[in-house]
């Protein structure tokens, strides 16, 4: 008789193993897991960058859109298959070298972590109810005691995996679903008015601006393969497979919702125009359709979804460290990234989105790199040394042109000067002719091995 499916409850999301999938995933399964990849890239603080792209790209909203896809969805569906035809994300970076992989792998999940994403979900949680507070109740003691009793609640969920998924996910990702549509269908009715210019960063180059606001997503999608794996398909091939078809779903669910949030900010425009995140555009719609009435049910929900995220990133995150560094148990590095990403959360939504722009815009190129060297592993494998050349060059490059946009936005520096720089993607040149390096590096690298071999 058939093996029963055994449940897994890991990082807030349930895994399932079966012997009879290891032949491949069911089309229910695979919409389950295309379910699963909406939730994982579709966080609550991904609802805040569209509608200000719509608001800020005006008359180009389109074109902004379209950059902002390819790197919020198309980079990220395109990185998970090449972790999983790869093995696995150190498999990947491990191409690279041992010591980067350790460093690139805590980095990024330091990243989707207490750094941005989870100070970012309060933040965002707290713009929503702030509509609800009384007038004078806005003050640094309050949203100090929000974000102490949010992530006081998120670390108590997050140490004990699993919860938070089977109370909430069954109605709160559904009820999301139901408010965006009802929002946007809301917008959509309403019409458009006199739709304004275009601003930065959308005035020069709308896709450019996009797709550099895409990096904000932070749909790194790193244990996506690791999860297709636990529900019983191992063979790689299938694992690609299951994941690319699901990839497919999970797109087109995230691009209709991106595209429709950022219709919200086009037709907000005219009315608040020098509005700095989509959490105030999107609480300013629904006021306008649907009352006070909308107001409560947009922070109820909001609340809810950063919670759900919160609690997961926080589990995620403290069971990959406590793997890392067994003498710490995983409930003390929940206390760590939920008390650091408490203090952090303290700077304010602005702050935060402000700060994530160079943070991603350094990780992102090496990822993009990493990605594509995945995508043809076959290939670059033959020329070892292309991994490293490759790699650590654009993420030089990548670190120098991040600390200069965090501290000097102003400054000139020799990246500047190359093709593709005012599109922010002067890294791409260096990126192939440290490519061109490592092949040739690896060709005289054979050619000496095999003389010495002849020898």
């Amino acid at each position: 008789s058939a093996a029963r499916p055994h449940r897994v409850y890991k990082g807030g999301i349930v895994q399932e193993s079966n012997s009879r999938r290891s032949t491949g995933l069911s089309r229910a399964q695979l919409l389950m897991l295309g379910g699963m990849l909406f939730s994982m890239f579709f966080g609550a603080g991904n609802l805040i960058l569209p509608p200000l792209l719509g608001l800020q790209a005006g008359t180009d909203a389109v074109f902004g859109m379209v950059g902002f896809l390819i790197a919020g969805i198309g980079l990220p569906v395109l990185g998970i298959i090449a972790v999983a035809l790869v093995g696995d994300i150190r498999q990947l970076a491990g191409r690279v070298h041992p010591v980067f992989a350790s460093v690139f792998i805590a980095l990024v999940y330091l990243t989707i972590g207490p750094f941005l994403a989870i100070p970012r979900t309060s933040s965002t949680a707290y713009e929503m109810v702030k509509p609800l507070i009384p007038q004078g109740g806005d003050s640094l003691v309050v949203v100090a005691l929000f974000s102490v009793v949010f992530f006081a609640v998120a670390f108590a969920l997050a140490i004990r995996p699993g919860m938070l998924s089977r109370i909430l996910g069954r109605f709160c990702a559904p009820a999301l679903i139901v408010l965006i549509a009802l929002v946007v269908g809301a917008a959509l009715f309403g019409g458009l008015g006199d739709t304004p210019a275009p601003v930065a960063p959308y005035d020069e180059n709308a896709v450019s601006g996009g797709f550099l606001v895409g990096y904000q997503t932070m749909c790194f999608g790193i244990i996506v393969a690791t999860n297709v794996r636990a529900q019983g398909v191992t063979e790689s091939g299938k694992v690609a497979g299951s994941i690319s078809a699901a990839g497919v779903i999970a797109g087109i669910l995230m691009a209709l919702v991106y595209c429709g949030l950022a219709f919200v900010g086009v037709a907000m425009a005219p009315s608040m125009p020098d509005v700095t995140n989509g959490a105030e555009i999107l609480a300013a719609s629904a006021a306008l359709h649907f009352g006070e009435a909308g107001s409560v049910i947009v922070a109820a929900i909001f609340l809810l979804a950063c919670l759900n995220v919160c609690t997961g990133l926080i589990s995620c995150c403290a069971e990959y460290f406590s793997e890392v560094f067994p003498r710490i148990p995983l409930p003390a590095w929940a206390a760590i990234f939920a008390v650091f990403s408490c203090g952090v959360s303290l700077l304010g939504l602005d702050a935060i989105l402000a700060f994530s722009g160079p943070l991603l815009g350094a990780l992102y190129p090496p990822a993009i790199v990493l990605m594509a060297f995945g995508l043809f592993h076959g290939i670059c494998d033959k020329y070892p040394r292309i991994w490293p050349w490759t790699v650590f060059a654009t993420a030089a490059v990548s670190a120098i042109a991040a600390l200069r946009d965090a501290f000097v936005p102003d400054a000139w520096i020799f990246l500047d000067a190359l093709p593709g720089a005012d599109l922010g993607l002067g890294w791409l040149t260096v990126a192939l002719v440290a490519a061109i390096v490592g092949v040739a590096h690896s060709v005289l690298q054979k050619r000496k091995e095999a003389e010495t071999k002849a020898e």
